[in-house]
């Protein structure tokens, strides 16, 4: 007796679970994820919304009749555009690209088009990727964007060497959208490891600016280089959101919404510890600018507020049940709205003299230079796998472990003193061109597929020291 009547006590509990936890799941919007963040400000936000132009420009078969142009135009000289490369032009190896020097704004720009549905070769680079594939300085990158990454600065790198010594004073922008934004961030962190065979540019000129972000890092990567590579969301996005691997989702387009439903549903019993815990876990590269322009249960649009940060936890797990969801990765819609909320930034402005402009644009400079470092220090404190450390922090016990991984005040790793080869550094002063294969190879580790899949589950969930420390090349570079 008693046992039936505790039957429907169970069932009431299990059906109020159940509907809390769609509550729940059904009233999250895009907003929650940065509602603690700081507001942007009108000096960092303003170069964003000029690169989105330039990006979608990317998109046109042809510049002097453009289909696509928002309002304005896309704000181009067609006399400074060095390069303007289709498909059949990159042989399927990289989406078509744009390489632009921009006079007004003393920037060079390398602007890559995102994913098209009508080429298989698109879907090959997403598909061209496996949990634990491709590894660099301690943490994990998309293998597909990386090959394409790679065979980009391979073709292009002699065109920016000759327009950075013409420009001395320009600044470097590597930009994309969607697909090309993940390729972009993978260029940038190769140069910034590599500043010699770009011209020896200093990091400071480097800036690069990813679109609707394809999640292409692991976590350390994307923390440790948010003082150069910057994300740019609008509000539901669901790609940078989405952290089952992309070929999953672009293998079932016709099921897209079936699929992140059960993501949804997978993540929300994951705990975030252990998300943290998994160093094979992709996220959206860099600083996240969040772009606001809806609030719950409200009609229609309000005014777009720009959220920026450097997150660590909470860094985008959550899937939003949007009907928004896809519309919102449109260039067109995120070049809109970065305009408006340009102009209303700009609206906010109070005209000070210029002195105290400066001082302003050091305070801010300042500040974000801060955030970034309590990001670092952030991740090294939720035990990141493989968080770096800079040489100027202090360690409690006074010494560090052989095989970790140091980084100096300009982010640059510092090799333990075993790896120091005096006969290799005197050998890398020559003239020689450069390749890009080799020079990528010494970063990023492939581990062997058929070897990989023998040892089993632990060696993919624990990389070797060797791999840490860049013992390994890369056996899959492009011929």
């Amino acid at each position: 007796m008693s046992l039936a009547c505790g039957v429907p006590i169970l069932e009431c509990v299990y059906l109020a679970g159940c509907f809390r936890w769609a509550w729940k799941r059904c009233t999250y919007i895009g907003a929650y994820d940065s509602e603690l963040w700081e507001l942007a400000s009108y000096e960092e936000f303003e170069p964003i919304p000029r690169i989105c132009r330039v990006v979608l420009a990317v998109y046109e078969d042809d510049l002097s009749t453009p289909l696509w142009a928002p309002p304005g135009g896309y704000g181009l000289n067609l006399d400074e555009v060095i390069k303007k490369v289709n498909y059949e032009e990159t042989g399927g190896q990289a989406p078509p690209y744009l390489i632009y020097v921009d006079h007004q704004a003393n920037d060079i720009i390398m602007a890559i088009r995102g994913l098209n549905l009508g080429k298989n070769r698109d879907y090959r680079t997403l598909l061209n990727n496996r949990l634990g594939r491709e590894m660099f300085d301690g943490g994990y990158v998309h293998h597909g964007l990386l090959k394409a990454s790679r065979w980009l600065l391979n073709k292009e790198s002699v065109t920016l060497v000759e327009l950075i010594r013409k420009y001395p004073k320009y600044t470097v922008t590597f930009a994309g959208h969607s697909l090309g934004s993940g390729i972009a961030a993978l260029m940038t962190i190769a140069v910034v490891k590599n500043k010699e065979s770009l011209g020896n540019i200093s990091k400071d000129r480097l800036r690069c600016y990813s679109l609707a972000p394809a999640r292409c890092m692991s976590l350390n990567l994307a923390v440790r280089y948010a003082d150069v590579i910057h994300s740019v969301i609008l509000q539901d996005d669901f790609l940078p959101r989405t952290s089952t691997p992309l070929q999953d989702i672009f293998g079932a387009v016709f099921c897209l919404p079936c699929l992140l439903c059960n993501r949804c549903v997978l993540d929300t019993f994951t705990s975030e510890k252990k998300k943290l815990k998994d160093p094979r876990r992709l996220y959206a590269p860099g600083k996240i600018y969040h772009i606001v322009e809806r609030r719950f249960c409200s009609c229609g649009v309000f005014p777009p507020e720009v959220r920026t940060s450097v997150p660590v936890d909470g860094r985008f797990e959550h899937v939003v049940l949007s009907c928004n969801a896809t519309s919102d990765h449109s260039l067109l819609e995120i070049e809109k709205e970065c305009t408006k909320a340009l102009e209303m930034l700009k609206e906010n402005l109070v005209d000070v003299p210029g002195e105290q402009k400066m001082e302003r644009k050091q305070s801010i400079a300042q500040d974000r230079k801060q955030e970034y470092k309590d990001a670092l220090e952030r991740a090294v404190t939720l035990n990141v796998p493989h968080a770096l450390l800079s040489e100027n922090e202090i360690i409690d016990d006074g010494e560090t472990d052989e095989d970790a991984i140091v980084v100096d005040a300009e982010g640059n790793r510092i090799p333990p003193k075993y790896e120091i080869n005096p006969e290799r550094s005197e050998s890398s002063t020559g003239k020689k061109s450069t390749n890009w294969n080799t020079r990528i190879g010494q970063l990023f580790h492939s581990s062997s597929s058929g070897e990989q899949a023998k040892k089993g589950k632990k060696v993919e969930d624990q990389p070797s020291s060797s791999s840490l420390n860049g013992d390994g090349g890369d056996n899959n570079a492009v011929g």
